[in-house]
């Protein structure tokens, strides 16, 4: 008997010194304040399927060769041979786009550029 009573009255004396806590009045907030940004800074895959100008960009990729396949198809190529991935994670295969043969590779954000 005493034993129950001992655990109610510590949980009682918890709660009691937990309290009711008045919500922080806006303006008055503890700590820093970060806003985040409204824009990826470092978006990881192009979205937009347009091939790129730019240059390759290395690193470990998470695509599969299908994949990579499939973002060479929607930026308009066809006839694309075996692919194959170099050192630096960049899928690379021989394809034709609007009757022009070129390499073609696709680095780990989805960029497909022609060399």
């Amino acid at each position: 008997m005493l034993k129950p009573a001992i655990v109610l009255g510590a949980s009682a004396l918890l709660l009691a010194a937990c309290g009711q806590s008045e919500p922080t009045p806006v303006g008055e907030t503890e700590g820093p304040i970060v806003a985040a940004p409204e824009n990826p800074m470092n978006p990881a895959v192009n979205t937009d399927g347009a091939p790129q100008t730019g240059t390759l960009t290395p690193g470990a990729s998470s695509f599969t060769s299908a994949q990579a396949r499939e973002a060479m198809e929607r930026a308009g190529y066809t006839d694309i041979g075996e692919l194959s991935q170099d050192a630096q994670g960049v899928w690379s295969a021989s394809a034709t786009r609007q009757g022009q043969q070129a390499t073609v590779s696709v680095d780990y954000k989805g960029e497909v550029t022609a060399r």
